[in-house]
């Protein structure tokens, strides 16, 4: 019995000898800090969406290819400010609808540092004053004086402060023009110039690209306002260290473009009821030589 005991002893200690001994790790070579095979966090692409239609279609488009070549993509939806400050920070690595240099020059005054102008998605960011096509009279700005009655001498805009209102106001008065100036909302500068449109009257209101009233109507911008409202080229943003993290995606960001027509046409589509995925994948079944492009295929 005393001999038992002693052998149950020692099984014991040694049971509590093997439990308690540290877990056996393999060799670490000092130094060595080489990354996983594949880092599933490194492949995810986070979009800035600001609350514009036009950032709807390009961010869409961009985010399906991205999938397609293996991507995780997310977006964030916020203001202006709070993409540029995303983008900054690296919260945000990408953003479609950069208008570029005037409209958004703060914001890359405030945080360009840490910016990438990586692609002109489109050129021709137009805003102004628009008058329908028909009227064949008049062209530019200094076309209007003397034919001010030709638009019942009324020009239909926007809410008062808005930016265009009071550069409008500023135009009125230093081209001489015989113009009240008839602040509204959007939708009811559209309403009034549908009613003219719709009954073949001349009428004068502030438009912008893209837009569907584009789509909807044969407009022209007035000339001779650049100095007041200075076409924009809308760029494709990255955070700085995007291009070093993901190479294959930016080189895609870097060939990226779009026709301004496709923004609105998808646009239209959009507010027509479709998805936003459906009318971006459309887009890509129709347009696969150019996305092969973009992608450097």
């Amino acid at each position: 019995m005393k001999q038992l005991k002693c052998m149950l002893l020692t099984f014991v200690a040694f049971l509590l000898i093997v439990g308690c001994a540290p877990a056996e790790t393999p060799e670490e070579t000092p130094g060595d800090d080489t990354a996983p095979a594949e880092d599933v966090g490194d492949q995810s692409i986070t979009f800035g969406v600001t609350p514009w239609t036009s950032t709807i279609p390009p961010t869409t488009i961009a985010m399906l290819i991205l999938e397609d070549m293996g991507y995780e993509v997310n977006q964030i939806e916020a203001d202006a400010g709070g993409v540029y400050t995303g983008l900054s920070r690296g919260d945000i690595d990408a953003f479609m609808d950069a208008w570029l240099p005037d409209m958004h020059e703060s914001y890359m005054e405030q945080f360009g540092d840490n910016i990438d102008s990586t692609s002109v998605s489109y050129p021709d960011g137009e805003l102004g004053w628009v008058i329908p096509t028909y009227v064949e009279e008049v062209n530019s700005i200094e076309d209007l004086k003397g034919n001010e009655d030709l638009f019942d001498g009324e020009i239909y805009g926007i809410e008062e402060g808005a930016g265009m209102t009071l550069t409008s106001r500023e135009m009125i008065e230093e081209f001489d023009l015989d113009l009240d100036y008839v602040a509204s909302s959007e939708g009811g500068m559209l309403a009034q110039a549908a009613r003219n449109i719709g009954g073949d009257r001349p009428v004068l209101f502030l438009g912008w690209r893209p837009h569907p009233m584009f789509v909807d109507y044969d407009l022209k911008v007035l000339e001779g306002q650049e100095e007041h409202f200075a076409t924009s080229e809308v760029h494709v943003l990255t955070n700085i260290e995007f291009q070093e993290r993901v190479p294959e995606a930016y080189e895609f960001l870097s060939n990226w473009s779009i026709d301004v027509g496709d923004i609105e046409q998808m646009i239209v589509e959009i507010d027509d009821g479709r998805s936003a995925e459906e009318v971006a994948r459309e887009w890509i079944d129709n347009n696969q030589d150019k996305v092969a492009e973009m992608k450097g295929e």
